[in-house]
């Protein structure tokens, strides 16, 4: 215990004695773990935004508006046993135009003005198990006949524009979920890698206006370990600084922005649900910038120690 109290004497002297080193350290630290608070939540709800947006993707297929009711049930147990299909329903008329109503938005009055009755087909919407999965689920509905050319599984769909679906559109939104996946994950590992080359490095700057010190320790035959323990709890005490402004940082961003937009704005729960809890956060940011510290004292030590 008393060995401990003087390892822990020694790093308070050491800091006060290299304030600049040690606040540049401590500094680092903060910057890097409020970056890693801020990055993480942000790439974790893209996630779940990109597999919200992807399981929605759906094609639709049309039925002739004489098809019976048997003649539709029919078609539907035909649907659901398509391979990658993961449900499948069936859309009236009446919700069909409801649907169209709602992607005109504003200008539907306009619009619509010029409709007469309902001209929209009943429907299927289809769903696929994965959206690389949609395009297999969407040719199964009209595979080769004996021509080879797409035909219809069932004599109710019609031949021609029975299967429809905005694939421009679905192309694009895989295609930017896919593109916002890699940048933000290159994103992360850079950042992530950055970081601990600037604790390392600040860390290692911080020893370097001591090598002396150690140098003379190691020749009066101090230890290794006897004089790699204060710096290690330099670097547990720098951490440790850093990592609590780092998260007063992160709770007065919180407290005065995120929440304030999430009363606001309802997001969805697949967000929230996806996503880690401001407490569990803290505790992983909190304790990696401590660990790092501490081992890039350790590490970046070894150097010195060799007399």
């Amino acid at each position: 215990m008393s060995r401990l109290a003087f390892f822990v004497r020694e790093s308070f002297r050491a800091l006060r004695r290299n304030a600049a080193p040690s606040m540049a350290a401590v500094v680092t630290t903060a910057v890097t773990v409020t970056l890693l608070g801020v990055l993480i939540p942000v790439f974790q709800t893209a996630q779940a935004k990109s597999d919200q947006v992807r399981e929605s993707l759906e094609f639709r297929v049309a039925v002739y508006d004489d098809a019976t009711m048997a003649e539709i049930d029919a078609l539907q147990a035909k649907l659901e046993a398509i391979p990658h299909a993961s449900s499948v329903r069936f859309i009236d008329k009446a919700e069909a135009l409801k649907e169209l109503e709602d992607d005109l938005g504003k200008d539907k009055e306009d619009l619509l003005a010029q409709i007469h009755g309902n001209p929209l087909p009943r429907n299927f919407a289809v769903k696929a198990d994965d959206a690389a999965n949609l395009a297999a689920a969407r040719a199964a509905v009209t595979p080769p006949g004996p021509d080879g050319k797409p035909r219809p599984i069932s004599p109710i769909i019609p031949t021609k524009d029975g299967v429809f679906d905005r694939e421009e559109e679905t192309q694009k939104i895989e295609q930017v979920t896919g593109a916002l996946k890699i940048v933000l994950t290159v994103i992360t590992a850079l950042l992530i890698v950055a970081s601990l080359m600037l604790v390392a490095n600040t860390i290692r700057l911080s020893i370097y206006t001591r090598r002396r010190e150690v140098e003379v320790m190691r020749l009066v035959g101090a230890t290794r370990w006897f004089i790699r323990w204060p710096f290690m709890i330099e670097g547990v005490l720098v951490g440790f600084a850093g990592g609590v402004a780092a998260i007063l940082i992160l709770w007065l961003g919180k407290i005065t922005i995120v929440d304030p937009l999430d009363s606001s704005f309802s997001f969805p729960e697949t967000l929230n649900n996806s996503a880690l809890s401001f407490p569990a956060l803290i505790a992983i940011l909190f304790a990696a910038a401590v660990l790092v510290s501490a081992v890039g004292s350790g590490v970046t030590l070894r150097r010195f120690l060799k007399v």
